[in-house]
C-alpha cells in the first residue's frame, strides 16, 4: 500500500505540489490527469526522489520513502520517464540490465538472479527477439516496452510511468496499458500513470486524481471524477461525458462534437479498445 500523505514541493520560493495526500492500494492503477503545468511530472520526481520535498509523507508498507537513500529507494520504486533517455549504442538486453543497479553492488557485476530478473523482465514485455539489437534502432514502440521491461527489472514494489504512451500510436497505446495493467495485476504492483489521455485515464485507471494548480481537484474512481462539471471547470473547455456504449466506463467528448458523437454512438460506430 503507497500513502502520499500532505507531499509538498518548492522550486525556489514556489510552491509547485501543496498538501497531496492518496493512497494506491497493490494490484491497482492511479491516473494522474490535469493540464499542463498543474505538476503531473513533479509528482513523478518528487516520489522518485529526483526532486526533493518540502515536507509530507511517501509510505511504502510502513516505510517513508523521503528517509531513504536513492538506492534503497530504487529496489522499492521504478520509473518509466517520460522522455525516451535510452542510449542508444546499448543492446536492449545492457538497458533492461540497467534496471538490476540497485542490487549490483560496487564492482557491478551482475548475477544469475540478475540475469534471471532480466529475462524475466523482458519476457513479460515481449522484448526477448530485441535482446541483442541497438536500441537507437528500435520504433517508438518497442523502446517503450524496454524501458518497461528496464524498471520492471527492478523487482521494485511500485511503478512510475510518466506520460507513457506520448507519441505512440493507437496499437501501441493500447498494448501497453494493456500489458501495465495485466503486470499490476498478476505481480500485485502499485502503479501511478501520469497521462493526458482522459479517456485511456477512464479506461484504464481503477483510480483517477484530476489536478489543478499543483493540488488535487478531485480523486475517486473514473466515473466520480471524470465527470463534466469537473473537467469543465479544470480545462476551462465545455465538455460532455456519457457511458461508453461497450465498456460503461466515463467516454469525454468536446461539447462541439456531441451532436455528431451521439448519431454515430446510437448506430453503434463507436472506437472498441481492447480493455
Amino acid at each position: 500500500m503507497l500513502n502520499i500523505d500532505s507531499l509538498t514541493v518548492a522550486c525556489g520560493n514556489r510552491i509547485v505540489l501543496e498538501d497531496l495526500t492518496m493512497t494506491i492500494p497493490p494490484g491497482e492503477i492511479l491516473a494522474v490527469v490535469g493540464p499542463n503545468g498543474v505538476g503531473k511530472s513533479t509528482l513523478v520526481r518528487a516520489l522518485s526522489g529526483v526532486q526533493p520535498s518540502l515536507r509530507g509523507q511517501v509510505i511504502l508498507d510502513g516505510r517513508d520513502l523521503t528517509r531513504l537513500s536513492p538506492m534503497q529507494r530504487a529496489r522499492l520504486m521504478a520509473v518509466v520517464p517520460q522522455a525516451r533517455e535510452l542510449p542508444g549504442a546499448y543492446t536492449v538486453y545492457q538497458t533492461v540490465m540497467l534496471g538490476r543497479t540497485p542490487y549490483l553492488g560496487w564492482l557491478g557485476n551482475a548475477g544469475r538472479s540478475d540475469h534471471t530478473a532480466v529475462h524475466q523482465a523482458m519476457e513479460q514485455t515481449h522484448t526477448l527477439d530485441l535482446a541483442e539489437r541497438c536500441v537507437g534502432e528500435l520504433s517508438g514502440g518497442e523502446q517503450q516496452r524496454v524501458l518497461l521491461a528496464r524498471a520492471l527489472a527492478q523487482d521494485a514494489l511500485v511503478l512510475l510511468l510518466d506520460e507513457p504512451t506520448t507519441h505512440l500510436d493507437l496499437q501501441h497505446q493500447s498494448n501497453l496499458l494493456n500489458l501495465v495493467r495485466k503486470l499490476a495485476q498478476e505481480k500485485n504492483l502499485t502503479v501511478l500513470m501520469v497521462l493526458h489521455d482522459l479517456n485511456l485515464a477512464s479506461l484504464y485507471a481503477d483510480q483517477v486524481a484530476l489536478m489543478v494548480a499543483g493540488r488535487i481537484h478531485a480523486i475517486g474512481q473514473p466515473s466520480e471524477v471524470l465527470t463534466s462539471e469537473n473537467l469543465t471547470s479544470v480545462y476551462h473547455v465545455p465538455v460532455i461525458v456519457i457511458p461508453h456504449p461497450e465498456y460503461g466506463k466515463p467516454l469525454i467528448l468536446p461539447d462541439g462534437l456531441v451532436g455528431a458523437a451521439s448519431k454515430k454512438l446510437q448506430a453503434g460506430i463507436v472506437p472498441k479498445v481492447d480493455v
